[in-house]
C-alpha cells in the first residue's frame, strides 16, 4: 500500500532536543516506522506547514499529483495555524478547502484527515487560548471529513507524548502514533 503523507514538522519528524533542528532518525519517526510495517511511504512533511490557502493550494496539488497514483493520502495540518493564533473555526475552513481542491486528485475515500494531538503548555505554546482552541480541531476536522466525504481519525485520543515544547511528538508519541494509526489502516483494509 502506498500512502502519501501531507504534514509539518510531526510528519516530517522534527526533533527539537537537537541544536540545529535536526530529524529524528528514520526507524524512529511515525512514517519509518510504517514503512518499517511494508508501506510505501511519502513522507511530505514539511516544518512549519500551515494548512495551504490561496496560490499555496496550487503548489500543494501539484506536489501530491506528482507522486500519483497512491492508495491513501494523509492529512494531518493544523499545528502550526494554532501557534500562530488562528481560530480553530478559521483553521477548519482552511482544511474544508485544502480537501476540495485534493479531491480533483484523488477520490475523497481515498483521502485521510487526522486532527492533530492537542497542544501542550510548553516553549513554544504561550497561551492556554492555543491549547483550548486546540481542543476543537477534532470536532472540526470531523465536520470537515463528512462534508468532504474523506476519512477521519483524532489523534488527540492517542494520548501521544509530546516534548518540552508542548508541540513535537517525543520517541514514544511516535511510535504511539504508528501503533494506532497501522491498526486503523489494517482494520479499513480487512473491511474492505
Amino acid at each position: 500500500m502506498r500512502i502519501v503523507c501531507l504534514g509539518d514538522s510531526n510528519t516530517w519528524g522534527y526533533d527539537s532536543r537537537s541544536a540545529f533542528g535536526d530529524q529524528y532518525p528514520s526507524h524512529i519517526r511515525w512514517t519509518g516506522i510504517l514503512k518499517q510495517h511494508g508501506y510505501d511511504v511519502v513522507n511530505l512533511g514539511v516544518n512549519g506547514m500551515c494548512i495551504p490557502v490561496g496560490t499555496q493550494l496550487t503548489w500543494v496539488k501539484e506536489t501530491i499529483e506528482t507522486e500519483y497514483p497512491f492508495d491513501v493520502l494523509i492529512i494531518m495540518l493544523g499545528s502550526n495555524d494554532l501557534l500562530r493564533n488562528d481560530a480553530a473555526e478559521t483553521i477548519g475552513l482552511h482544511l474544508q478547502e485544502l480537501l476540495e481542491k485534493m479531491k480533483q486528485i484523488v477520490s475523497p475515500e481515498h483521502i485521510l484527515v487526522i486532527a492533530p494531538p492537542y497542544l501542550h503548555q510548553g516553549t513554544w505554546v504561550d497561551t492556554e487560548l492555543q491549547i483550548q482552541e486546540s481542543k476543537k480541531l477534532a470536532q472540526i476536522y470531523h465536520k470537515a471529513a463528512g462534508l468532504a466525504g474523506t476519512m477521519f481519525l483524532d489523534a488527540s485520543a492517542w494520548g501521544i507524548p509530546v516534548l518540552y515544547d508542548g508541540v513535537h511528538f517525543t520517541e514514544e508519541g511516535h511510535a504511539i502514533f504508528a501503533e494506532e494509526l497501522d491498526a486503523k489502516i489494517a482494520l479499513r483494509r480487512a473491511m474492505l
